[in-house]
C-alpha cells in the first residue's frame, strides 16, 4: 500500500465471525487480541525502552507491516513488522492463530544503535484502578475496576508466584530477579460479574495474557511498574522482562516467545492458587486497639486443599521486610474449598513500602503458590485506630 494513505494501524478478522476483529495493531508498537469471549483488555508491545526510569521513556514504533496471505485451509496468519526508534531497530514475525485462546508465536531480531539502560522484552500494559485489595481511590459505584488483577510468575527454579496489583499513591517499581523464566503474565483471575457490576465494558471478561519464552532468556529480572491513576482509561501497569546485561550498539539480540490471550493461561500452578486478597484495619475484634496495625486476608483454593482432613496442621508462613507480623492464622474456608491465611502487620515509623510474602504449608510441604505484596504504611498522622 502507498505510504501516504494515512493508515494508523490495522485489525484482523477471522472467517468464523467477520463482524468482530480478533486482534489489532495500532499506535507505537502496541497490539492486542481477544480470546473466546471476544473482549479486548490489556495490550502488548513489541519493545519497551527505559520504562520506569526518572525520565521520559522511549516508545519504538512499528513503521511498516507485511501480511502473508494464508493458505486456503490455514487457521493462522503471519505478519511481519519493522520496528524503529532512536535507540534500536528490529524485525518481527507474528504467527497468529485465533481460538478460545488466541496464540501469537513471536520472533524478534533486535539491533541496538547505542547502549540501552533498560530494555523491556515482551512488555505488557494494563490497567488497575481499584479492587478488593486496594480501594485507595474507590469512589465509583462499581465494586472493582481493572483489566488485570495480578502478575503471575513461573520462575526458572519452578516457583509459582502471585503478585496482586495495586494503584499506589506514587510510582512504584519492582524487579524480581530470575534466570531463564518459564513464563509470566498479567491475569484477570477474578471472572465473577458480581464483583464488577459493569455491563458496558465487562471487566469480568477481560483476557489474561501469558508470556512463554521458547528458549532460555538467561539472567535478568521480571519488572513491574505501577503508576498512580484516578482514571480507568489510563493504562498504569507495565510488566516486562529485562535482561541483566544491557544491550550494546552493533550487536544482534534474538528473542522467541509465545503469547496466549484468553480467560485462563495455559500454564497453571499445581498448588493452591490465591483467589482473593483483602486488607483492612487490624487488631482483635471487641478489644480496644492500643496501636496501629493492618490486616491481610489471603484466600487460597485448588491444589490439594480440598483433600486435607480437618485435623491437618496447615500453617501460614508469613514474612515481612519491615515491621512486625502478628495474629497469624490459617483456617478452612468452605466458600472456596480452600484456606484463608490472615495476619496483621505492625509497621515501624515511616512510609517506606513493606514487602510481604505468604504461602501455606503442612508437615513441611508447600501447599500453595507464593503470594507477594507491597504495602505502603500511612503517615503517622493518618494511622487511625478506629
Amino acid at each position: 500500500m502507498p505510504s501516504d494513505l494515512g493508515f494508523a494501524g490495522f485489525r484482523l478478522n477471522f472467517h468464523t465471525d467477520l463482524e468482530r476483529d480478533i486482534s489489532a495493531f495500532l499506535g507505537a508498537s502496541y497490539f492486542r487480541a481477544v480470546g473466546g469471549e471476544w473482549q479486548y483488555g490489556l495490550s502488548a508491545r513489541g519493545l519497551a525502552v527505559d520504562t520506569g526510569l526518572p525520565r521520559p521513556e522511549e516508545f519504538p514504533n512499528f513503521v511498516a507491516f507485511w501480511l502473508e496471505k494464508p493458505a486456503r485451509q490455514s487457521s493462522s496468519i503471519t505478519v511481519y513488522a519493522l520496528l524503529d526508534s532512536p535507540s534500536i531497530a528490529g524485525a518481527y514475525r507474528f504467527v497468529i492463530t485465533p481460538g478460545d485462546t488466541q496464540v501469537m508465536d513471536i520472533d524478534a531480531a533486535l539491533y541496538p544503535r547505542k547502549p540501552i539502560e533498560r530494555l523491556g522484552i515482551a512488555p505488557l500494559t494494563s490497567m488497575f484502578q481499584y479492587g478488593e485489595n486496594d480501594r485507595r481511590v474507590a469512589n465509583d459505584w462499581r465494586p472493582e475496576v481493572h483489566d488485570s488483577d495480578g502478575l503471575q510468575m513461573w520462575t526458572g527454579s519452578g516457583e509459582w508466584i502471585w503478585r496482586p496489583l495495586t494503584n499506589p499513591a506514587t510510582l512504584r517499581f519492582n524487579a524480581y530477579q530470575d534466570e531463564n523464566p518459564r513464563g509470566f503474565g498479567l491475569l484477570q483471575r477474578d471472572r465473577n460479574f458480581d464483583h464488577y457490576q459493569d455491563d458496558g465494558v465487562f471487566y469480568d471478561k477481560r483476557p489474561c495474557v501469558w508470556v512463554e519464552p521458547k528458549s532460555g532468556w538467561g539472567a535478568g529480572s521480571l519488572q513491574l511498574v505501577e503508576i498512580p491513576t484516578a482514571d480507568e482509561t489510563f493504562d498504569n501497569i507495565v510488566a516486562l522482562w529485562n535482561p541483566a546485561r544491557p544491550p550494546q550498539a552493533g550487536e544482534e539480540l534474538l528473542f522467541a516467545y509465545r503469547l496466549y490471550w484468553g480467560a485462563q493461561p495455559p500454564a497453571r500452578p499445581p498448588l493452591a492458587r490465591c483467589v482473593a486478597t483483602r486488607t483492612g484495619l487490624g487488631g482483635v475484634i471487641g478489644q480496644p486497639r492500643k496501636y496501629f496495625s493492618w490486616r491481610f486476608a489471603v484466600d487460597f483454593s485448588g491444589g490439594d486443599l480440598s483433600l486435607i482432613g480437618p485435623k491437618a496442621k496447615v500453617e501460614a508462613v508469613v514474612s515481612a521486610s519491615r515491621g512486625r507480623v502478628e495474629i497469624t492464622s490459617a483456617r478452612p474456608l468452605a466458600s472456596v474449598s480452600g484456606y484463608r491465611a490472615m495476619f496483621d502487620v505492625v509497621p515501624p515509623a515511616g512510609t517506606e513500602p513493606i514487602d510481604l510474602r505468604v504461602y501455606l504449608r503442612c508437615d513441611g510441604q508447600s501447599l500453595s503458590e507464593t503470594w507477594l505484596y507491597q504495602w505502603s504504611p500511612p503517615p503517622a498522622a493518618e494511622r487511625k485506630l478506629v
